[in-house]
């Protein structure tokens, strides 16, 4: 079976980008995936979490419990010295094993 790769590329404004799990999960379902990683920017630099962060992270997960599509993890892009952050390395959400 071959590799799929699916991608959501969304818009936001400079502090908040509106997403929901119809739009997360569609791509995903169409080319058969088995599992999706989800990654975002902060224009800011700072990739630190913000509390709505891990709110969608959690809704998202269950969301993938549901359509058996479970997130492998959610990854912040940011600069700096620390230029990224993995909400499953950090600890911040707990992901299905």
């Amino acid at each position: 079976m071959p590799n799929f790769i699916s991608a959501l590329t969304t818009l936001g404004i400079a502090d908040a980008s509106l997403i929901h799990p119809r739009e997360v999960f569609r791509t995903a379902i169409q080319d058969g995936a088995a599992a999706i990683a989800i990654t975002h920017n902060h224009p800011s630099g700072d990739p630190s979490p913000s509390a709505e962060d891990i709110r969608v992270t959690r809704q998202l997960i269950e969301a993938g419990k549901i359509l058996d599509v479970p997130i492998l993890d959610h990854v912040i892009i940011g600069r700096g010295e620390h230029p990224f952050i993995s909400l499953r390395e950090s600890g911040l959400v707990s992901f299905a094993e």
